[in-house]
């Protein structure tokens, strides 16, 4: 088995930017899973999984938002850590990517999302103490120091996010044995568990959005969603 590590790399440093992104600097929705992953399987030279991990976890986040104290599992991190390893697993297998892998990395890593908001509260605390010294700075008129206080206080935010996407990234080629040991069944049962995945995020999606018909509108999406994927494998498996 050989580790790219520049992949490694690359996932690192892409996770640690949109967790900075999403809490402290920019704020320009590339923190959003259907971007964050995209980009995330571009780096790593997998755009056709990235996208279909996006797409799937953009869904199934749709409408969580930070009401008051309450905080959201991170998608963020769901998406860049699912779609680093649906990436690398994808390199070590060498087979291309597939909607069994994307199942198989969807199944194993959307549990960030909670992980995340955890870490999320513990950096809180932190944040929050560098902001009144940057604040008092300020008032003190050293504006360059709290500048400088400003910016340190993104740094844990970008190590423990870009550390734990790299983990992510690493474990794609740990699991390239697993992969390649399962029965053709479960690889395919694994294929088919994609849009049934993606309807029922489609759903929930259509749910969110609290509309009268918000039932209708949620069967509707699912049935569309599923009927699109079935469509596109069909195609693909034709000699």
């Amino acid at each position: 088995m050989n580790v790219g590590w520049t992949q490694v790399a690359l996932a690192c440093l892409w996770g640690g930017l949109v967790a900075v992104e999403r809490k402290a600097f920019l704020q320009a929705m590339l923190s959003r899973p259907l971007v964050a992953a995209t980009f995330m399987g571009a780096l790593l030279g997998d755009v056709g999984g990235g996208l279909s991990v996006g797409m799937l976890l953009e869904l199934f986040y749709l409408g969580t938002a930070n009401l008051g104290a309450s905080l959201p599992e991170n998608d963020t991190l769901a998406a860049t850590g699912t779609a680093a390893a649906a990436a690398t697993l994808t390199a070590a297998t060498g087979a291309g990517s597939t909607p069994a892998i994307w199942s198989l990395a969807v199944l194993l890593f959307i549990g960030l999302g909670r992980v995340g908001r955890r870490l999320d509260r513990l950096l809180e605390g932190y944040s929050a103490r560098l902001a009144r010294v940057a604040l008092s700075s300020a008032e003190a008129g050293n504006l360059n120091r709290a500048m400088r206080q400003n910016l340190w206080g993104m740094w844990p935010h970008f190590v423990s996010y870009g550390a734990i996407t790299g983990v992510c990234a690493l474990a794609g080629y740990f699991l390239e044995p697993l992969m390649v040991a399962l029965p053709h069944g479960m690889v395919r049962g694994l294929a088919w568990a994609y849009p049934a995945m993606a309807s029922v995020a489609a759903a929930i999606a259509a749910q969110s959005s609290h509309a009268k018909r918000a039932p209708l509108y949620a069967g509707l999406a699912a049935a569309a969603v599923t009927a699109v994927v079935v469509l596109v494998q069909l195609q693909e498996q034709r000699p």
